[in-house]
């Protein structure tokens, strides 16, 4: 048990590190807030290695650092709806047996946008956000098969 807590500890540790480093990669968007994801590497890991309880620990953990060192307020709300919505879907994917790890990982990347986007238009009141779901799908799709690969490559080396 003790040595549970401190690999999920590692990986929160790695996860709030990837969303630090990802922070300081500038990428010139047309959509406001799209990321690389870098730091669902992690979550989808600890997925993958322990089950659905442990990710979302590491995924609360790892928004509520972010938000507050890098971040503010609607920066964790938008991120809690994405991460949530993200790790539901890639945990029914998971236990349905019928998706690869850069499946689950698309799905993940695909749902985290929308469920950014639905709070989003939530807290905006304004639904001509969903203007911008098009191109985000796009980067869901990139960024899901990016990390699922680089999360297949660390799967097979630990």
């Amino acid at each position: 048990m003790d040595r549970k807590i401190a690999y999920l500890g590692l990986f929160s540790g790695a996860a709030i590190l990837l969303g630090y480093v990802e922070s300081l990669i500038p990428i010139f968007a047309a959509v406001p807030g799209m990321k690389l994801g870098l730091a669902n590497l992690a979550i989808l890991l600890v997925l993958y290695q322990y089950g659905l309880r442990e990710a979302v620990a590491v995924q609360v953990v790892r928004i509520l650092v972010i938000g507050f060192l890098f971040g503010n307020l609607f920066s964790i709300v938008f991120s809690m709806a994405g991460g949530m919505l993200s790790l539901l879907v890639m945990w029914i994917l998971k236990r349905t047996g019928g998706f690869s790890l850069i499946g689950v990982s698309v799905a993940g990347g695909l749902a985290h946008n929308i469920g950014q986007i639905c709070m989003a238009a939530l807290v905006v009141e304004n639904f001509q956000i969903f203007y911008y779901l098009p191109i985000l799908m796009v980067s869901g799709v990139i960024t899901g098969v990016l990390i699922g690969i680089l999360s297949g490559e660390i799967r097979k080396r630990i």
